[in-house]
């Protein structure tokens, strides 16, 4: 039932989508799987720099899937991952029409094996 007078904040999705679009924030995502990581840690496994790889966690944190912290001199970035779930609800919506598509493929397979 909707509430009058409250605004629900919708989740971005375009935000979150052009944020996984790019591999090294997928890979920054997962090392933040483990806990969080300052950006030095968050750079190492790549041959890229650390300003680049804040602006990565700028995206990230645009799109609602990271946030900072200042913990004294340094910024350690967390997973959120409330907006990801946006994200896979909404394509968990496609999931009937990929099933069906797969059962319709699986009746015409089944129908050619039995045709001589």
């Amino acid at each position: 039932m909707e509430q009058l007078g409250y605004i629900q904040k919708q989740p971005n999705l375009d935000a979150v989508f052009a944020a996984l679009a790019d591999p090294t924030r997928r890979t920054i995502l997962m090392q933040l799987t483990k806990g969080e990581a300052s950006v030095n840690q968050l750079a190492a496994p790549f041959e890229i720099s650390q300003p680049a790889v804040s602006r990565h966690l700028k995206v990230l944190e645009r799109a609602g899937l990271v946030e900072r912290d200042i913990d004294e001199q340094r910024r350690p970035a967390r997973l959120k991952a409330q907006e990801m779930m946006a994200a896979v609800a909404w394509l968990t919506e496609f999931r009937a029409f990929w099933d069906n598509s797969f059962d319709q493929l699986d009746a015409v397979l089944a129908q050619m094996k039995q045709t001589p």
